[in-house]
C-alpha cells in the first residue's frame, strides 16, 4: 500500500525541472567550428571554435563547469495521465488490502460459530455422559439382584465408553478451531475466552438492505478494471510529441592554465518525437485492450458467483429455519420417551436396548438443533459477506 501511494507521489514529482550541475577536467583535442548548441545525450562536443580552419589534432588541457536545466512545456496531457496512473495502481492495491481484511473477518466469524458449535455439542455430549453412566449404575444394580441379566451391564459400560469418545472427538475438534481462531487473530492464547452464556439461538437485528453500498468482493475487480482504463490512456499520452525548454551555462578554461576563462550561456525550445511511436502506440494498446477486456470478465464472473452463492446462502437459511421451528417439538418428544423409558427400565418393563434407543433419540434431536443452528448462523453469516454486509450483520448479532 505504501509503495502504491509512493508512485503516485513519484508521478507527480516526475515533471519537475530537472537541472544538472556538472564540472570536469579534460584533456583532448579542440577541434570544432563555431556556434552554440545544447546538450544532447550521448554526444560530446567542444565548447570552444577553431583558431583557424585546419585540421588540428594537438592535445590541449582544459576544464570545464556547466549548469543545464530543462522543462517539458507541453506534454498533451502525459502528466495528468500518468498521475491518473498511479492513483488507480493505488486504489486496485487499496481495494485489495481490504478484500483480504475482510476475507478474513468472515473466516474468523465462521470460526466463532463452529466454536459455538462445538461448545454446545459438548454440553449435549456432557449430558449423554450422565445418562449412560446413570443407565449403567442402574443395570448393575438390577444384574446384582438377579433382575436382568449381566448383559445389560455390559452394554452399558459400552454405550458409556462411546459416549466418552465422542466427548474426546468433540473437546479435540473445539481445541482445533480455537487454535486456527488464535492463528487468525494474532492471539498467543488457544483457549480463547468466548460469550456463549445465550446457550441457544442468537438474536440477530434486521439489516437495513441486502447489497451494501460498496462490496469490497467486487471492488477489487473494479479497481482492476480502473487501473487499465488509466494505463491505456497513459500509453496514447506517452506516445505524442513534447514541447521542451533548456537553458543553461558554462565556464571553460583551456591552454596552460585551468582556471575559468570563457563564460557562455545558451537557452532554446525544442520539439522531441519518436519516429517509431505508432509503433510501439499500437502494441502497447493491444496488450492493455486485452487486459482490459479479463479483467471485465472477471467482474463480471466475480459478480455471478457471489450472486449464485447468495441464492444458496438463501436456500440453507430457509431450511434451517424450517427446522429449528420443528426441532423443539422432536426434542421434547424425545426427551420426554427418555424419562419414561428410564422409569420402566428401573421397574424392569423394557430392556436396555430399548432405553438405549431412546437416550440416542435423545441425542440426535439434541445434536440436529445444534447443527441447524449453525447452519443458519452460517449461512445468514455468508450471506451478509456475500451482499458486503459482513460488518453490519457481526454488529447485529445480539
Amino acid at each position: 500500500m505504501g509503495s502504491a501511494e509512493a508512485a503516485v507521489r513519484e508521478a507527480k514529482n516526475s515533471y519537475l525541472p530537472r537541472v544538472n550541475v556538472v564540472e570536469e577536467v579534460s584533456v583532448g583535442s579542440a577541434n570544432d567550428v563555431a556556434g552554440p548548441f545544447l546538450p544532447a545525450p550521448g554526444v560530446l562536443h567542444s565548447i570552444s571554435g577553431s583558431i583557424n580552419g585546419s585540421q588540428s589534432y594537438q592535445a590541449v588541457t582544459g576544464n570545464l563547469a556547466s549548469v543545464y536545466g530543462e522543462y517539458d512545456l507541453v506534454n498533451f496531457g502525459l502528466r495528468g495521465a500518468r498521475v491518473a496512473g498511479a492513483r488507480a495502481i493505488a486504489g486496485e492495491a487499496r481495494a485489495d488490502l481490504e478484500r483480504e481484511r475482510y476475507l478474513i473477518r468472515w473466516q474468523v466469524a465462521r470460526v466463532y460459530f463452529g466454536i459455538l458449535r462445538n461448545r454446545y455439542q459438548l454440553e449435549v455430549d456432557s449430558a449423554d455422559i450422565r445418562r449412560y453412566q446413570a443407565m449403567y449404575t442402574v443395570s448393575r444394580a438390577l444384574t446384582g439382584n438377579g433382575v436382568n441379566p449381566g448383559v445389560d451391564s455390559s452394554l452399558a459400560k459400552a454405550g458409556l465408553s462411546r459416549t466418552r469418545i465422542n466427548y474426546n472427538q468433540a473437546m479435540g475438534n473445539l481445541r482445533r478451531l480455537c487454535q486456527q481462531l488464535a492463528y487468525l487473530t494474532g492471539l498467543t492464547d488457544p483457549g480463547i475466552r468466548m460469550d456463549t452464556s445465550s446457550g441457544g439461538r442468537l438474536r440477530v437485528a434486521a439489516l437495513s438492505g441486502d447489497t451494501a453500498a460498496v462490496n469490497v468482493l467486487t471492488e477489487y475487480f473494479v479497481r482492476r478494471e480502473l487501473r487499465y482504463g488509466a494505463e491505456q490512456e497513459l500509453a496514447r499520452k506517452s506516445y505524442l510529441p513534447k514541447v521542451v525548454a533548456g537553458a543553461g551555462g558554462w565556464a571553460r578554461g583551456s591552454g596552460d592554465g585551468l582556471g575559468y576563462q570563457r563564460l557562455n550561456y545558451l537557452a532554446g525550445v525544442g520539439v522531441v518525437y519518436d519516429l517509431f511511436s505508432g509503433v510501439h502506440r499500437r502494441d502497447r494498446l493491444a496488450v492493455l485492450n486485452g487486459q482490459i477486456e479479463a479483467a471485465g470478465l472477471e467482474l463480471q464472473q466475480q459478480r455471478l458467483s457471489l450472486q449464485n452463492q447468495g441464492s444458496q446462502a438463501d436456500e440453507s437459511i430457509r431450511v434451517a429455519s424450517r427446522n429449528l421451528d420443528e426441532l423443539p417439538v422432536q426434542l421434547q418428544a424425545a426427551a420426554d420417551a427418555y424419562q419414561q423409558k428410564l422409569a420402566q427400565y428401573k421397574a424392569g418393563i423394557v430392556n436396555l436396548v430399548e432405553l438405549s434407543n431412546a437416550s440416542f433419540e435423545l441425542l440426535q434431536a439434541q445434536t440436529g438443533y445444534i447443527e441447524a443452528l449453525n447452519d443458519w448462523y452460517t449461512a445468514s453469516l455468508d450471506k451478509a459477506a456475500l451482499t458486503g454486509n459482513l460488518d453490519q450483520f457481526l454488529k447485529s448479532i445480539k
